[in-house]
């Protein structure tokens, strides 16, 4: 993967977030925390799960101690998870523009939650985030048609790519 390859993915996993948001902001309070039967229990723990791994990553990145998961309580409304997730995305699209192209196969190593250090390309580990973004997103698709609301538009890396051809 090269520069260009990386900027394209990390752009087209801001733009499916931010189509999934959209349809969550549909939702009433009480639907955002309704019980569901899922990974996570809500739509709201599942935006919590999804905002969290990205601080899990950008903190393995930096070397960083792993920031705690972030409650409900932490993030009560909508409003004030959007504004804090945005400011993570910043962050990483920082952090990949000071990579620049020599840092996309950098090997960044890591301490798992069970203690094994693991060690990958940033690449791969940024591939890893944006499908485990794709995975939480179809769950949130899910929740939402359980609820009776529109899901989002598609969120399929080939809407995107039709929605952005200078991207291809």
């Amino acid at each position: 993967m090269n520069f260009q390859e990386l900027r394209t993915l990390v752009d087209y996993h801001y733009w499916a977030r931010d189509r999934m948001l959209e349809a969550i902001g549909r939702l009433t309070p009480e639907q955002l925390s309704h019980t569901i039967e899922n990974s996570f229990p809500s739509v709201h723990a599942t935006l919590l799960h999804l905002y969290w791994a990205e601080g899990i990553w950008y903190a393995r990145w930096m070397s960083a101690p792993l920031p705690p998961p972030p409650t409900a309580a932490d993030f009560p409304e909508l409003e004030s998870l959007l504004h804090a997730w945005e400011e993570s995305e910043a962050k990483i699209r920082g952090f990949i523009e000071q990579l620049g192209e020599e840092g996309v196969v950098r090997v960044i190593e890591y301490r798992a939650p069970d203690g094994k250090i693991y060690a990958h390309p940033f690449w791969q580990m940024m591939q890893h985030l944006v499908n485990h973004g794709s995975y939480h997103r179809g769950q949130v698709t899910m929740m939402l048609r359980q609820l009776g609301v529109t899901p989002a538009k598609p969120q399929d890396l080939s809407a995107f790519y039709r929605e952005n051809t200078a991207s291809v």
